[in-house]
């Protein structure tokens, strides 16, 4: 299992060890340090010999020649000035990453000639390495000679060179709190079920205390007594029980009203009765992917001490075909009173939600409610892997999240409701059933839930596609992505903080 690389920072300098990395515009000239870096010149051959202009994500690797104080030397492009986002420079810290995964010490010179490089691009840049520098490896005992190589180095020292060195170990502050985040939603969604159920999953929100995060636990039982029948008929096919975990960040003011997320926390799902085929099923051990974004979102708020009161709540269940399941046909009754007919025991994480949501709206009477779940094949079908779904009644809330998906580069794309689909789970026994029909499968659940929120303002991303077996990019090459984590967090940082 590859350590993760320790980051800091120091005032710009020559590189005395190991490997340089010097930044390059289009066209743009090589930083004065490059000369001390490089005494004999060499790198002006390499880039005229490789063409090399500065184009973003470039890269020109050259053996330091002798009388360089470093045994390495990368030029890294990072494309026109007037083109360069917050993404770009987080790209550009997982592709040196990339690079350098097997050097023991990296020394990057954040300048660049017609180029300024901000504290927060500096930040940016460290959180791409970090999050690039992430895999799930905890459960290989062979390792590749790849892994051994990593190891024999360890903890990876990768320094920074900034000129301002006070901002930018603030704006890092804030980068890696959110990063960690991220990495602990990765590591929920990449644990296989055995080892992560419910009560596990449940113990992990707990830990967020030590941050200050303040947690509650609903058992069984208690969410019984709070007549919570569309979760618990999800549950009571597997023999582990299910929980309600619910996060607490206070560090708004005390008189404003709560932000709400919530997360669907399907552990495994087999589809229940209603079995899902062979083909592909260990990936449901990542049907908890919203609930792993809501708590590592928390975790990043609580970490970097974000100045809202925001509440988490993930819904813990397993779907099991047990002779105890609930079946296709079975009516049951929500926390909020309406009766839903079960058509398919495999559109089970929607009741998970539905209770949760009504019990946040409830309880916290918050701003606004999103929620997050791997909710549909279908939403694939729509938008492939790249986007998630959003679906909501509140365009001022949809606007928002979609400023902030393009400052962080997780996209969404909103997504029709309306009446004609809404009567197409309207039920013949019940006040709803759990699906609508061949078409519209991604819309008709969001209607569903959308029966649960009243009027607050409330959104709904189905995240099936981007929270687990995405795309591989340049700071991710796990199976589990953390999708939503940055995403919520930019929302909350530029329109929910006092």
């Amino acid at each position: 299992m590859t350590v993760l690389p320790t980051i800091s920072f120091a005032k710009i300098a020559a590189p005395k060890k190991g490997t340089a990395v010097i930044l390059a515009a289009r066209d743009g000239k090589l930083p004065a340090l490059a000369a001390e870096i490089d005494p004999s010149g060499i790198l002006a051959k390499a880039i005229e010999i490789a063409k090399f202009k500065g184009k973003a994500k470039s890269v020109v690797d050259v053996v330091a020649p002798a009388d360089s104080p470093v045994d390495r030397i990368l030029v890294v492009g990072v494309g026109e000035n007037d083109s360069i986002k917050e993404t770009d420079w987080t790209a550009f810290g997982g592709v040196v990453r990339g690079k350098t995964a097997s050097d023991q010490h990296v020394s990057v010179l954040m300048e660049c000639d017609g180029v300024e490089v901000t504290p927060e691009a500096a930040a940016a840049f460290a959180q791409g390495f970090l999050l690039r520098a992430y895999e799930f490896g905890k459960y290989k005992t062979k390792k590749s000679d790849d892994d051994d190589a990593r190891d024999k180095k360890v903890a990876q020292k990768t320094v920074l060179m900034v000129e301002n060195l006070a901002a930018s170990k603030k704006a890092w502050e804030i980068a890696e709190a959110v990063a960690r985040g991220i990495m602990l939603a990765r590591d929920l969604v990449n644990e296989p079920a055995n080892i992560l159920g419910p009560v596990e999953f449940a113990a992990r929100a707990e830990a967020l205390s030590a941050l200050g995060v303040e947690v509650d636990i609903l058992t069984e039982k208690e969410m019984k007594k709070l007549g919570m029948g569309a979760l618990l008929g999800v549950a009571q096919g597997s023999v582990r029980p299910p929980r309600l975990a619910v996060m607490k960040w206070n560090g708004g003011k005390a008189r404003d009203k709560p932000i709400a997320f919530i997360g669907k926390g399907v552990v495994f799902d087999t589809g229940g009765i209603s079995m899902k085929p062979a083909g592909g099923m260990e990936d449901m051990k990542g049907d908890m992917g919203g609930a792993a974004a809501v708590t590592g979102l928390m975790h990043a708020l609580a970490a970097r001490k974000a100045k809202a009161n925001v509440i988490g709540i993930i819904g813990l269940v397993e779907n099991m075909p047990d002779g105890n399941a609930q079946r296709p046909g079975d009516i049951v009754t929500s926390m909020s009173g309406q009766t839903i007919e079960v058509i398919n025991t495999d559109a089970e994480g929607r009741l998970v939600l539905c209770d949760a949501l009504w019990y946040c709206k409830e309880t916290f009477k918050p701003k606004f409610m999103i929620n997050l779940a791997t909710l549909t094949g279908a939403i694939m079908v729509a938008l492939g892997q790249h986007h998630a779904g959003l679906f909501s009644n509140d365009d001022e809330l949809s606007e928002q999240l979609a400023a902030a998906a393009k400052v962080t580069g997780e996209p969404v794309w909103r997504m029709p409701m309306g009446p004609e689909y809404d009567k197409l789970i309207d039920s013949k026994f019940a006040d709803m059933k759990n699906v609508g029909g061949r078409f519209g499968g991604a819309i008709t659940a969001a209607q569903f839930l959308k029966r649960f929120v009243g009027d607050v303002p409330w959104v709904h991303l189905d995240v099936a596609g981007t929270a687990m077996s995405s795309p591989s990019t340049d700071i991710n090459q796990s199976w589990a992505s953390g999708y939503g984590v940055r995403l919520l967090d930019r929302l909350v940082e530029d329109y929910y903080e006092g």
